[in-house]
């Protein structure tokens, strides 16, 4: 087997897998809206047709039965996922959430979207995700805790402080990453906290983490508006999702002066021109669970609210919410991806032709990573820092960050997402060079 090494004429990445280059490829699969853009960057970089698949295939993929008894004595068989995409810098990381529509492609794509992230950051983990797919909303916390815990178990080979490390995600919490961190730590008879990150505080969880990821939106959105010379008090944002992420976000944008017109969630959308009171949401959201009904706003269609006249527009729900059938009206002169994969392939072009400056979501939303990293650390170290430490070294990571990709996309005259694909990919495969390819 030959080693992995620079070849003197490099195959394009559409050579290599006989990809064409459609642009709509991937508008409903999240595993092939995230290769059409890793695709486009290999093929700037000239990447090496060996380590082209390489990079392009996940290293493990781990699929489960997880068995529970439920509530009634009745026995359900669940399916779970695992996917480790690549290890090369380090462990793998990322989030494991419950839900009716993780598919196996849904968690390849976010794990790789994982491994770009963490590159994108430059912290040493590689991409993972994991899912079981169930509908926590019809499951008791006992049976949320069986399900957790058998899931644990059967993906517990790939699980551990120096190979995989979970996290919370969609459907999950600090609760979930107890049950098992404490699952783990049974079946090798002493507590390892290190195994998972984003768990409640008393068990080694780090300060700062629950709004790390909404806190890293509001770090690039700042600096997204200086490089665009345009005023930060004033901007006008809407926000699509008010889960963790995007409440964090709007609190945190709102104390900056910018102002949160609009926010929505799965119950609807509301607006209010001279803005919302962010904390007023929350406190609605905490009595009321939905943000439909709030006084002093007005009630308007979710599919509306991405088209506002608007400075700022983040999108922190789920995948594939901009499209091709609805780029072309978005307004928004900066767009801060606060989910991942909120834009398929083809708006991406729409919307980079009127003019948009699109925060993707390796570099927008890595926050979260970032602080799970230092939370990882100071599990390790048996050691932990205050928050104001967190969040400063929070800061200095992602602005970093930020002006390593603005720089990437100067140089070789290309957007933002392209050029953050083209330095995570680089730096993942410069490592690759390193290492070699073990034969």
């Amino acid at each position: 087997m030959s080693n992995i090494t620079e070849a003197p004429h490099p195959a394009t990445a559409s050579q290599v897998v006989g990809r064409d280059k459609d642009p709509f490829i991937g508008e409903e699969n999240p595993f092939e809206a995230m290769m059409a853009r890793f695709d486009h960057a290999a093929e700037i970089l000239a990447l090496d047709p060996g380590l082209y698949r390489v990079l392009r295939q996940p290293e493990k993929q781990v699929i489960v039965a997880v068995p529970i008894q439920r509530d009634n004595a009745e026995i359900e068989v669940f399916t779970g996922y695992r996917v480790l995409h690549n290890t090369s810098r380090g462990p793998a990381k990322g989030g494991i959430r419950f839900d009716l529509n993780v598919t196996l492609d849904e968690v390849k794509a976010l794990a790789a979207w994982m491994t770009w992230k963490c590159a994108v950051v430059n912290i040493p983990f590689g991409g993972a995700k994991g899912g079981v797919v169930c509908d926590p909303t019809n499951l008791t916390i006992s049976e949320l805790e069986r399900i957790t815990r058998r899931y644990t178990a059967a993906i517990i080979e790939t699980l551990g402080p120096e190979s995989d490390i979970p996290a919370p995600d969609v459907n999950t919490n600090e609760r979930v990453m107890a049950w098992i961190m404490d699952t783990y730590s049974m079946h090798k008879r002493h507590s390892v906290t290190a195994v998972v990150t984003g768990k409640p505080i008393e068990m080694g969880g780090s300060l700062g983490r629950r709004e790390a990821t909404g806190r890293g939106c509001m770090i690039v959105t700042k600096e997204a508006l200086k490089h665009l010379g345009l005023p930060i008090r004033g901007a006008k944002v809407a926000v699509q999702g008010f889960g963790n992420v995007g409440s964090v976000a709007a609190r945190l944008l709102q104390e900056e002066g910018l102002v949160v017109v609009a926010v929505s969630d799965v119950s609807g959308a509301i607006y209010s021109p001279t803005g919302l009171d962010i904390d007023d949401v929350v406190e609605w959201t905490r009595e009321h669970r939905y943000v439909s009904g709030f006084p002093d706003s007005e009630a308007i269609a979710p599919d509306e609210l991405l088209t506002l006249d608007v400075d700022v527009l983040l999108p922190a729900a789920v995948e594939s919410t901009i499209t091709r059938r609805n780029a072309g009206k978005i307004k928004a002169k900066v767009i801060c991806e606060g989910a991942n994969g909120p834009t398929t392939p083809s708006a991406d072009k729409m919307l980079e032709n009127h003019g948009a400056f699109v925060i993707p979501d390796i570099l927008a939303n890595a926050g979260g990573v970032t602080v799970s990293y230092f939370e990882w650390v100071q599990d390790r170290a048996a050691y932990f820092w205050d928050e104001h430490t967190v969040n400063e070294r929070l800061q200095n990571i992602i602005q970093r960050s930020f002006h390593d990709v603005l720089s990437v996309a100067r140089r070789h005259s290309v957007n933002m997402r392209i050029a953050a694909y083209m330095l995570a990919i680089e730096r993942v495969a410069a490592v690759h060079r390193l290492r070699g390819l073990y034969a």
